[in-house]
């Protein structure tokens, strides 16, 4: 009986440091709120390859707060840039841009980009991802919560929604290993399409979990002549905001967010945005709506991105580009000096 007693009391104390733990851990739906307004950053900078090339620079960080961005998502592509297994040189300019974008009171989403490779040879590069996710939760397990995981970029084609959700349960169980309390950002399947979130299957009990959803519609507009696309000879198109095109956005605004209502998960727009070739008053009318929409309703988003194309700022002329940075934060709100 004293044994059966001792076993109790044992269960009992667990629970209650496991409860402890969690009370830790900060709430998903407050770090959404935090995350606010955020910019896509460093995904296809030479940095990776080499620090002395880098086109994106400590300046930067410091200039992303002060245009009034509060997070910065930063894309990874571990598959391209370093083999069977993250190097160090190459976690030391990770180390940098999260330190440098903390030091600029910015949070951070550490975003596993490898979209493509992982879409073509999901069950031929399962290990390597499971294992790259082990090294960084072991790297950053220490660093504040305003570091945040996101697990995969847009799993699509033959990573189909069923197989996604094993992989991302078995991601989410070697993050939580070491990192029990952390935000874990998630998507669904096929480019993180709204359609699809009836298919995304998440852990019930893990609930600081942020759902990330991605939109370019319409596309043919916000492609319009970019080369990798089906839309690069098509320019010219323009958005002017009638109510027939805002009701396409608005429909699948709401169609996420009553997904959100009834699973009770916070919702990040993690990448929108409009190509180079369109008409800029379109792409101001765009942005602003979107923008507006995703704030109307508690989201928080990163637009796509801060440059190579999509472009809010150019790294070479040192300007930003005035009318997409304002479409996406108007002038009161920034905190420029």
């Amino acid at each position: 009986m004293q044994r059966i007693r001792n076993l109790l009391a044992l269960g009992i104390l667990l629970l209650a440091q496991g409860t402890d733990a969690l009370a830790q851990g900060s709430d998903a739906f407050e770090q959404n709120q935090r995350l606010g307004r955020g910019v896509n950053v460093l995904g296809y900078d030479p940095i990776w390859k080499d620090r002395s090339r880098g086109r994106f620079q400590a300046e930067h960080f410091r200039l992303i707060h002060e245009a009034g961005f509060n997070h910065v998502r930063i894309n990874l592509h571990p598959f391209r840039d370093c083999g069977a297994t993250i190097t160090e040189p190459y976690f030391q300019t990770l180390d940098w841009a999260i330190e440098q974008a903390l030091a600029n009171k910015l949070m951070v989403m550490v975003d596993f980009h490898e979209f493509t490779a992982m879409a073509r040879d999901p069950n031929g590069l399962k290990d390597r991802f499971l294992a790259m996710w082990t090294q960084l939760s072991q790297r950053y397990k220490d660093q504040p919560s305003d570091v945040l995981f996101e697990i995969l970029n847009e799993p699509n084609s033959k990573l189909t929604p069923q197989l996604w959700n094993e992989y991302l349960r078995e991601a989410l169980a070697i993050i939580r290993r070491t990192n029990p309390v952390r935000t874990v950002v998630i998507g669904p399947a096929q480019w993180n399409q709204v359609s699809q979130l009836d298919k995304l299957e998440l852990p019930d009990a893990d609930r600081n979990i942020i759902v990330t959803i991605h939109s370019y519609t319409p596309m043919e507009f916000t492609h319009q002549g970019a080369p990798w696309t089906n839309q690069r000879d098509k320019v010219g198109v323009s958005w002017e905001g009638t109510p027939k095109e805002r009701e396409v956005i608005t429909a699948m605004f709401d169609q996420a967010q009553a997904w959100s209502k009834q699973h009770n998960r916070p919702i990040h727009l993690g990448e929108f945005g409009v190509y180079d070739k369109a008409e800029m008053p379109s792409r101001v009318r765009y942005l602003d709506f979107v923008t507006r929409e995703a704030e109307k309703r508690g989201w928080s988003w990163a637009y796509w991105q801060f440059d190579s194309d999509f472009i809010v700022y150019d790294i070479p002329g040192k300007r930003w580009i005035a009318p997409v940075r304002d479409a996406l934060i108007p002038p009161p709100e920034r905190k420029e000096n």
